[in-house]
């Protein structure tokens, strides 16, 4: 089993390494994008007192975003090249590739957020305090995210729409959690309705902890902790069952 999950993230890794032009242009376009956001939304500058809570908040986005590409990419590659079937012919369980594949997906995604994330903070002087509350947030979040990119790739194995699905999916993420305004000044309704995706709880409850200094006693009886828990272990559980069914059947259509 760990031969299996080793190769798969080893060719993962080699399928994203020999296109590194594209990763490239995927940080400036990143970049750009975020800080011509804030400087229109602020009206010819960069206000410093959302700049804090607005890069948390995409970077939570780049992540998922870009975890997304890559293993949806991967497994559309397969399916469209009639291998999807011939990569299952293994003794190891069929979700080990898939945690395999989403392991490269994390990588790249955490990398991307990190750099593009970096080029802001040194370029506006975005400064953002390192706090030990905040790591079990930050975990959370990461996890939200990955189940969420899981759950696009249980639907990528027999979906034909699954591009157009992503892209909606994901654009109401960068669009309600935080990436252009911080969730506190939504309207109540619209603020609830953006708890729903995935990343905005843990992007919360990550802001809550680095910049605002609450520990997790006060994440917990606030509800955003508990919260961000249930909300990842239903979106982890929606992912596995969906995987159960969808993996059956893309054998059976292969």
């Amino acid at each position: 089993m760990h031969e299996v999950l080793r190769a798969e993230i080893g060719k993962g890794l080699r399928v994203q390494l020999a296109h590194p032009v594209g990763h490239v242009i995927t940080l400036l376009i990143s970049t750009m994008m975020y800080l011509g956001l804030q400087f229109v939304l602020g009206q010819g500058e960069l206000r410093q007192d959302l700049l804090p809570q607005t890069l948390v908040a995409i970077g939570g986005y780049w992540f998922l975003q870009y975890a997304g590409l890559v293993m949806v990419a991967d497994l559309i590659e397969e399916k469209r090249a009639g291998t999807f079937a011939q990569s299952q012919m293994s003794p190891a369980p069929p979700w080990l590739p898939m945690l395999g594949r989403l392991l490269t997906a994390s990588i790249f995604g955490l990398a991307v957020a990190a750099v593009a994330a970096l080029v802001p903070m040194l370029v506006a002087q975005i400064a953002i305090p390192l706090r030990w509350a905040a790591l079990l947030p930050a975990v959370l979040l990461g996890i939200n995210a990955l189940a969420f990119t899981f759950l696009l790739a249980t639907l990528a194995l027999v979906s034909p729409m699954i591009g157009a699905l992503q892209s909606l999916f994901t654009s109401l993420v960068l669009l309600l959690n935080g990436s252009f305004l911080p969730l506190d000044l939504y309207p109540d309704w619209l603020a609830t309705a953006a708890r729903v995706l995935p990343t905005t709880l843990g992007i919360e409850a990550l802001t809550q902890t680095l910049l605002e200094g609450r520990t997790l006693t006060q994440l917990w009886i606030g509800g955003v902790l508990p919260w961000l828990l249930a909300h990842t272990l239903a979106l982890t559980a929606v992912a596995g069952l969906l995987f159960a069914r969808n993996h059956r059947r893309a054998l059976e259509s292969s």
